[in-house]
């Protein structure tokens, strides 16, 4: 029998739920536990690990519970530190340690404001509206110690996130689909990149692409990382208006892309081989050559059986290139033009299409 999953909540929720406790505590009520709703509606119970009072007012700390779908902050002390104030109404939000500040436009959260995205900032306005008297404001500073050295294992500083991790969360509840949330957190690069005004822009599928990009001298803000999820990043890049696209990485990689493979990891389609002999048929080799490439494990081990066929002279891998872009067009109904670069993993190149010649003449790469 299948074990349910638990779920858990967000850096938001733990916010929020560090702000109910310090104005309760302002109040003369220093609790153990509070209630509060998700943005999504459900009624959240989140344990509190110590309140304090400070110089201006009071600060709780939360212990960030991912449930089963624990992401890089599980388990890191959320501190949210509240200041009252019998003035003014509004909510200001500042960040903390290892809160990150937002530099560049494109995201949810205006350059030069803290990181933490509206949702969070919703769900703890809502605390304070419902706590405190009508015509009372406050200033609330979030911190995660822990981010400081958790933001280098994300996307924060290609996203031109600063100082720290962001305080996320669109419903307030982790839900044990860690799949959707990192799909979630590689499309924002795009709006980024859109916003600095790149039209044109590079998707790299792992590092050796992106490795290469940047020996190449590409653009470091249109450098998009992709993972295994081109389909759904070529999906974003067409709603956001994105003119093209060039698609630099492995032959392992993209030679699922010309098979019409878009969700590349191994577990979902491995047709690697499948595809690179039936091509090197189409070339001309023979029954005996497609045999070879099937006894091998990988696309590189199949490199010099294509290459004793001569078949690198007939166009072998600029076909291949051309075919992916060609897929990848026909899978955003041709919402973007695509152009293809593949490489080995030593980073030479082994094939490209005319697309990719042209989009990285704009990107001020003089393609050969």
């Amino acid at each position: 029998m299948r074990k349910e999953m638990k779920s858990g909540y967000t850096t938001g929720s733990c916010a929020a739920a560090g702000t109910k406790a310090a104005i309760l505590a302002l109040q003369g009520n220093v609790v153990k536990e509070v209630e509060l709703y998700a943005l999504s509606g459900e009624l959240l119970h989140i344990p509190i690990e110590s309140v304090e009072f400070t110089a201006n007012g009071a600060k709780a700390e939360v212990i960030k519970n991912g449930g089963d779908d624990p992401d890089i902050t599980h388990g890191a002390s959320v501190f949210t530190e509240v200041v009252i104030n019998p003035q003014n109404e509004a909510v200001n939000f500042h960040a903390g340690l290892g809160i990150g500040t937002v530099t560049e436009p494109g995201l949810s959260v205006e350059p030069g404001q803290p990181a933490i995205n509206p949702g969070p900032r919703r769900m703890m306005a809502q605390v304070v509206r419902e706590l405190l008297p009508q015509g009372y404001g406050c200033d609330i500073t979030v911190s995660i110690p822990k981010g400081v050295e958790l933001a280098k294992k994300t996307l924060n500083p290609i996203l031109g996130i600063e100082g720290g991790i962001s305080v996320i969360g669109t419903t307030g509840i982790v839900r044990p689909m860690s799949e959707e949330g990192f799909k979630n957190s590689l499309t924002p690069q795009i709006s980024v990149a859109k916003a600095n005004g790149y039209d044109d822009i590079v998707f790299v599928p792992g590092k050796i692409g992106e490795n290469i990009a940047k020996n190449l001298a590409l653009p470091q803000k249109a450098l998009i990382q992709t993972s295994n999820f081109i389909g759904h990043m070529l999906e974003f890049a067409a709603d956001e208006g994105i003119k093209s696209v060039l698609l630099l990485g492995h032959l392992g990689k993209l030679v699922k892309v010309a098979g019409g493979i878009f969700y590349t990891h191994s577990k979902i389609a491995d047709a690697r081989l499948e595809i690179l002999a039936s091509y090197a048929a189409m070339l001309g080799m023979d029954s005996d050559g497609v045999k070879e490439i099937f006894k091998v494990k990988t696309t590189e081990a199949a490199m010099p059986i294509i290459a004793k066929y001569n078949l690198v002279q007939k166009g072998y891998y600029d076909l291949l290139a051309q075919r992916a872009s060609q897929r990848a067009e026909q899978h955003v109904f041709n919402a973007l033009t695509v152009g293809t670069v593949i490489v080995t993993l030593k980073g030479e190149i082994l094939g490209m299409d005319d697309n990719a010649r042209k989009i990285g003449g704009r990107l001020g790469w003089n393609l050969k």
